[in-house]
Formats: structure tokens, sequence, C-alpha cells
């Protein structure tokens, strides 16, 4: 069965990259096209009324040349949809607190960014901050449910709707390191003897020895790594952001997973790593890593989204200097790496047909997607003779953050990418191993309140525990303690009776 899904999917994304690949033909096609907008076929653009529709999404690092982005949207927009955009941007750091904020004040906006790993998709759908989407979906984008295979609309579903549209790209993940090359030429790694964290160590030792203080080893956030590690330490997260999943030696269990010879293991890497400098002095505190990663001066992070081509995305982030990409997992597929990046639209919206107009345009029309994606041409970029395109880093709009737009599939490459990344991306999605747990969703809403005691109890102690700043001797105990304090062990019951019923109904 899940090999079929594959073969769908790999279907979908050749239709995606043929039509990328036909340039004018496909371009214009998307231009010139009837400006029909709505169920109904007469209904043309003149006829709707102007609104303004706000646009809540996470970025590394806000562009500083946001004002002249915002203009060439609308001016997309306008004549497409008769509706202007608000692009309010903020970090993926923020971006939590920022929407927790947003409804629980019930200010109004239309369209949110959600993820199952920042602002929770199935959380917030459960406290009901999202509309479902599926008879707007048929109204006001009929062709955007063909263009991706149904297996992906069914991991959006909760309860039978679909409430969030994926932004579409690979559907699989894979963990391991990003490196600077320059780093990796100079001291001589041998990127075949990296299968595990622990064999970066000779590499990071002659970095500190040989670099200068500003030059960081080892890249760490407050959020420390441990939840971007989980497969490598043979793991899944069914509960996002509460440290509870499953061990795949034994998926049907239900787990802690602050409570396993995994998280002692990482936590004494990250403590013996920090008291050798090997880490960022300020990790604990520090929100956004694209500050020191901007610089150039990150030599290793870990990612456990190691897609085609991620290579080029992270030498634009990383002060344009060359990465290389080290796997340290198979490619895998599960729900977590399908609902990873989504757009819902909020039930405060005032407009939420042109909202799902806006969405749909986002999925369909390369000018706008290639516009938010990488700003406006001839400014931000320009293109070479062979269709890539060469970012232009001094003129402030450099997202580096396409997939969390739209369909990357209609996305321009950037120069120094693979030609053969959509063909590369198409055999991982067909040859990736699939989650024991594909289709589950945990829901929340039995337990609501122990999940916001464990995400302060979390945010609490992760951002010394995970960055080795303070050592698991002194502070795991209390963690563990104050995790069940806050009723980690309930949820891990709740997850576990409904894996259980979902196990019995598949």
């Amino acid at each position: 069965m899940r090999k079929k899904m594959f073969k769908v999917l790999t279907g979908a994304v050749g239709i995606a990259v043929l039509l990328s690949a036909c340039g004018g033909k496909g371009s214009e096609s998307a231009s010139t096209a009837s400006p029909a907008v709505s169920s109904a076929a007469t209904t043309k653009v003149e006829q709707l009324a102007p609104v303004e529709l706000i646009w809540n999404y996470p970025l590394s690092a806000i562009p500083q040349d946001m004002a002249s982005v915002q203009e060439a949207i609308n001016k997309i927009t306008k004549a497409k949809i008769n509706a202007t955009v608000k692009l309010q941007p903020q970090t993926f750091a923020d971006y939590v607190q920022k929407m927790n904020t947003t409804t629980a004040s019930g200010e109004n906006y239309d369209i949110a960014w959600v993820s199952n790993w920042n602002w929770d998709y199935v959380t917030n759908q459960s406290k009901g901050a999202f509309i479902p989407l599926d008879d707007l979906m048929a109204k006001y984008a009929p062709t955007l449910g063909k263009s991706m295979p149904q297996f992906v609309w069914d991991a959006t579903k909760i309860g039978g709707k679909v409430y969030g549209i994926p932004n579409y790209q690979t559907v699989t993940n894979k963990q391991g390191f990003l490196i600077q090359k320059k780093f990796a030429d100079k001291y001589n790694l041998d990127v075949n003897s990296i299968k595990k964290i622990e064999d970066l160590e000779p590499f990071l030792a002659k970095v500190k020895a040989g670099e200068s203080k500003d030059v960081v080893p080892f890249l760490m956030d407050r959020t420390g790594r441990f939840s971007n590690m989980y497969r490598g330490y043979g793991l899944e997260a069914i509960v996002a952001n509460a440290g509870i999943g499953v061990d795949l030696k034994n998926p049907d269990k239900v787990i802690n997973m602050f409570d396993t010879p995994q998280y002692a293991q990482y936590l004494d890497v990250a403590k013996s790593w920090h008291d050798k400098g090997y880490i960022n002095e300020n990790a604990a505190t520090l929100k956004n890593k694209a500050d020191i990663e901007k610089t150039g001066n990150a030599v290793v992070q870990v990612h456990n989204v190691l897609k085609p081509g991620v290579e080029t995305q992270f030498k634009t982030a990383n002060g344009g200097n060359d990465v290389i990409a080290i796997p340290t997992t198979e490619v895998w597929a599960g729900t977590g790496s399908i609902i990873t990046t989504m757009q819902a639209i909020s039930k405060t919206s005032k407009n939420p047909e042109r909202a799902m107009m806006f969405i749909n345009l986002l999925n369909t029309d390369k000018e706008l997607y290639n516009t938010i994606s990488f700003g406006v041409e001839g400014k931000h970029y320009t293109k070479n003779a062979d269709n890539t395109i060469k970012i232009n880093k001094e003129a402030g709009y450099v997202p580096n953050a396409s997939w969390v737009f739209g369909n990357t599939f209609n996305g321009l490459l950037v120069e120094g990418t693979d030609p053969n990344v959509v063909a590369d991306t198409q055999k991982e999605n067909e040859t990736a191993k699939p989650s024991p747990l594909m289709g589950f969703k945990f829901v929340n809403t039995a337990v609501i309140a122990e999940i916001a005691n464990i995400a302060t109890v979390i945010d609490q102690y992760r951002p010394g525990l995970e960055t080795g700043t303070v050592a698991a001797s002194d502070k795991l105990k209390e963690f563990q303690d104050k995790l069940k304090a806050a009723g980690i062990d309930k949820v891990v019951a709740d997850a576990q009776k409904q894996l259980d019923e979902w196990k019995k109904a598949k």
C-alpha cells in the first residue's frame, strides 16, 4: 500500500516539474488564464470587493526589505483576487509565543503557518483556532486537491476534515549534519567516518584548536538538538513538543523520551562538548541561531531534513559559504514529515473565501510563489542563462525558507543546485521507509492543561540541559520529577490509549 502511495507522489512531482520546465508556456497559462476566482465561473476579479489579508509565518531571520516584496506580492494578488496581503513574519524562536498571544486575544488574522514542531497544528486545531477547509477548497481552489497525492491529504485530516494546506515538498526526513566545506577540507574530515554524533569529536577538537574564538565548532540555540535527533536515537515523537513518543524497537508502547537511556546519552555528549568549548557559550540563551549562522562562523549543525538540494539552501544561510550534508539515518516518512509545514485559516478571518484563494495561488501561481520565496527579480535575485537564479545577498531579502510558503516544486532553482534535485527527491519519496505510525495523530483535548504545564517545565530545563550548560547529574532528576508533577504520566497514558484504539481501527 505504501509503495503505491509513493508512486502516486512520484507522478504528482513529475507533473509539477514538467509544468515548471515548460517555461514560457507554463508561466503564460498562469498569468493569462480567466480571472474567474470563485466557484461561480462568472465571478470576475472586478466583481470582488477589495480586502486585506493578514498572513503570519516564521523565518530564521526577518529580511530587511520586506516592503518591496510585499508591494510586488500585492500587485499579483490585486490583479488576480482583488486582495492585498499584509505580511507578518516572526522568527522561528518567537513564533509560538506570538501566535499563542494572537489567538488567546482573539486578534483578527486570516492565515497562519502551522506545523507539528512549531505552533502545533493538531493542538491549535483542538482549541478551535482554525476552520475546516474542505468546502472552501472545493469552491475556491478546485484544482488544489489534485496537486498532491491523496495520502498527503489523509495525513492532514483531523476528524475526517482538512484544517491545513500542506506546503508540498519532499515528504521524507533524513537526519544528519551540515558542515561548512572549508573547515571540512582544512581539517581533512573523512565524511564516510561520521555515523553518529560522537564521531564528530576529533574534527571538532581540531576546529577548536585551530580557529579563532569567533568560530563555533558545533552550533546550538536554547532548544538544544535532541528533538532533531530522535530518529538517530531510534525514537519517534507522537506528542509535539512534549517529549512523548515511542522507541522504534517497540512502537506499540508510548514512553516519556526524557526518561530514556538515549536522552541521558545525548546529555552526556552535550555537557562534554560544552565544557570543551565546542558548543557556543551563549547556547542556553540564544533564541535565533541564524544570528551566528549568517556570519559564516558556524562549522557543524544538526538537521533532520537533509533533502536533495539542502546544501545550496544552507550555503546562503551560512554567509555564502559552501556546506556539505552528511546523513546518518535512512530516508523515512511519517505523518510528521507530511504535516511539517502548512497554512491554516483562522477562525477570526473576516474573509476566509479570499484567504483560500490566496493559498491556492501560493500553490499554483509560480510568479507569486517565487516572489515570496526569493523577492523581486532584478533586485533581490537575477536569472542566469540556465534559468537558475543568483541571490543578491546585499539586497535585503534572503528568507531562505521557500518551504514555508507553498508548493516548492513551483520554485526556481538557486545557482549551484544539483540539476538532478527533482529526480533525487522523486527517488527518496519512492523508496522512503514508512513510519509504523503513519497516519496516527495525537489529539490533546483531554490533557490540554497537562501539556501546557509540561511545556513550561521543558522551557525551564531544556536550555541548560540540552546545550550542556548544566550537568545531568545536577538537574536531570529534578527535571524528570517536575515533568511528573506536571502530569507527563497522564499524557503518556492518554497517548497510549489513543494509539491502541488507532491500531485496532486500522
